[in-house]
């Protein structure tokens, strides 16, 4: 997990996942992450990118819409963590605490 800013967009904050990018087969994106950079920074570590285009794209990547439905547990997570109220609304300040209130809670929802 990563922690940026909240005006920060998706690709400008993916530079930051470069160094530690899994080793996995395929990365599956929402087209905020459509770029043409991190594209390349994932075909540089061999994983296939999953990623539909941007709307105005003048040349759109192919990708599989049958992988991209997997998005949706990544979604579902996203929800369950919003359950929690601390991370919903934000409460705490300094972003290390926020990140450790993220963490708890995906490992308590992870294990139940």
């Amino acid at each position: 997990m990563a922690l940026t800013a909240g005006q920060v967009s998706d690709h400008i904050g993916a530079k930051i996942t470069y160094p530690s990018l899994p080793g996995a087969k395929v990365m599956i994106a929402d087209k905020g992450y459509d770029s043409d950079e991190y594209r390349a920074a994932l075909s540089a570590k061999g994983i296939a990118s999953c990623i539909p285009p941007r709307k105005g794209r003048n040349n759109p990547a192919s990708f599989c819409k049958r992988k991209y439905k997997q998005r949706h547990k990544v979604e579902n997570m996203f929800g369950k963590l919003k359950d929690w109220r601390r991370i919903a609304t934000r409460y705490d300040r300094c972003a290390d605490i926020f990140m450790a209130a993220i963490t708890l809670a995906a490992i308590i929802i992870w294990w139940n």
